[in-house]
């Protein structure tokens, strides 16, 4: 999608004045930014910035304490006060989450991880579940794993069959978090494949990494957070290689080695 198009589309996600506190620590502080329907936002920032926290309460895993969230055009948050349970779940629906460790469940196969939801959440026929596991795994070249258990499959295979997932409830919006950092370089190199495709067929999604090469070739905006608030945020190319804030520069000379 052509970012003239972008800019002219809805917003699938919007975040404002989102905040978390863990006890009396303020992790999240008035954090706010958009994504619109084709968009990827990479973000970035050190350990304990609060980024795997906002990616969480983005896709209504984690409660925020106050702010307004909208997904996919449906309030779910607003002025700090929660929607009811079907509006929570209308929102949950359309997001899709791959997380850091795969989070397969171990006693099911390859198949029945992917067609566990389509069909137990969202009332799809069986046949038409496995039909589109089926696709989904060709698509993710792990077709012939299908009946594999994700204890016999590589870290890198068990991403992708959780990138499947994820896609079989037809999400409007996916949310990676760190989703490489439990993988060596060349299995690595397959998860972001998939994601750089998945980028190409305008697949809105969020991406909290530490890969920056990666997030410079495949997002179209990088979010700078730290200290649990919004620093810098900027098209890709620009904020990786002209950083305006002193923060983010030292961030990004860290990471360069300079």
């Amino acid at each position: 999608m052509s970012d003239l198009q972008k800019n002219n589309s809805v917003s699938v996600l919007e975040v404002s004045n989102l905040n978390k506190k863990f006890d009396r620590l303020q992790v999240l502080e008035n954090i706010s930014f958009n994504v619109k329907k084709g968009e990827v936002v990479a973000i970035i920032g050190p350990s304990g910035s609060g980024k795997t926290t906002l990616l969480r309460c983005a896709a209504m895993l984690e409660k925020a304490d106050g702010g307004t969230l909208s997904v996919g055009g449906v309030p779910v948050m607003t002025d700090g006060e929660y929607a009811g349970k079907t509006v929570l779940k209308a929102g949950r629906r359309k997001c899709g989450m791959v997380f850091q460790a795969f989070n397969l469940f171990p006693h099911m196969s390859v198949l029945e991880n992917i067609t566990d939801a389509p069909v137990h959440v969202a009332g799809v026929p069986k046949s038409e579940a496995v039909r589109e596991a089926n696709k989904l795994l060709s698509d993710m070249g792990l077709l012939e794993h299908a009946s594999s258990y994700p204890c016999e499959l590589s870290g890198g295979q068990q991403q992708r069959v959780a990138i499947a997932r994820a896609l079989a409830l037809h999400p409007e919006i996916l949310f990676f978090d760190e989703p490489t950092s439990a993988l060596d370089p060349e299995l690595t190199k397959e998860v972001l494949h998939v994601i750089r495709a998945l980028a190409e067929e305008d697949m809105t999604m969020v991406i909290v990494t530490h890969e920056m090469d990666f997030a410079e070739m495949v997002a179209d905006r990088i979010i700078f957070v730290a200290d649990g608030k919004v620093v810098e945020e900027g098209a890709a190319g620009d904020l990786i290689n002209n950083p305006v804030n002193e923060r983010t520069k030292a961030f990004i000379a860290g990471l360069k080695g300079e």
